[in-house]
């Protein structure tokens, strides 16, 4: 498939994100115009504990991960690219990162309180097998929080479209990895909103979800618990 799509083949999509490694975190920061950090924070407010267990799956260069930690959490942080772990594991060395599939996670069933993702599950081949394995590794009333981008409605759907189909390929002309800001509008556009994405969490086996949006309805994060 072509970047166009939003859908990639899963070694092409591990491909393209080992080749924007090293800019990942500036595109991050500059894309959010740095609120970024500030989303993050939020999802781990809304899961984790401290000790808890946590799983950040699709963890890229760790930011989400090293959140936890400081929340005083227990964390693993997991993704398919190994330039992105290279990053994160020079932030942070003692935290646990492996490399793995969010679609077969190399853990046991239960073995976390907590799992988090981070603008991760549009990129997956099959969403509802990743939300599958997050709730079998979650121990019963384990908490998952998901942070993605979604589609605004009302004045700033304008906005949206001007800067994720226009000015975030043209950065993509100057940066490494040129194809992954053509394929980020496209995955965003094929990705579930933030009510369906509600509806296949439970019937992924989640219960209680709920999502709250931020930015005007640019990011969502939803939250839920296994049963």
């Amino acid at each position: 498939m072509t970047v166009e799509t939003g859908r990639l083949a899963p070694d092409a999509v591990r491909t393209m994100f080992d080749r924007i490694a090293p800019v990942y975190d500036v595109m991050n920061h500059v894309m959010s115009a740095g609120l970024d950090v500030r989303w993050r924070r939020a999802t781990v407010r809304a899961v984790v504990r401290p000790r808890d267990r946590v799983l950040d799956a699709a963890c890229g260069t760790g930011d989400l991960a090293l959140e936890a930690a400081r929340a005083g959490a227990r964390v693993t942080g997991l993704d398919f690219s190994p330039r992105m772990l290279e990053r994160a594991r020079r932030k942070a060395p003692a935290v646990e990162w492996v490399e793995g599939d969010l679609l077969a996670l190399p853990f046991a069933d239960g073995s976390f309180d907590a799992a988090t993702v981070g603008f991760g599950v549009r990129n997956v081949a099959d969403l509802e097998r990743a939300l599958r394995e997050l709730a079998r590794v979650l121990r019963e009333g384990g908490r998952l929080g998901i942070l993605e981008i979604t589609r605004p409605r009302g004045a700033l759907r304008v906005f949206y479209s001007l800067w994720f189909d226009r000015v975030v390929p043209l950065l993509g002309k100057v940066l490494q990895g040129g194809a992954a800001y053509t394929y980020l509008p496209a995955s965003v556009r094929r990705c579930p909103e933030p009510e369906e994405l509600a509806s296949v969490l439970r019937g992924a086996g989640f219960e209680g979800v709920r999502y709250e949006l931020f930015a005007g309805g640019l990011v969502a994060l939803h939250v839920a618990e296994a049963r």
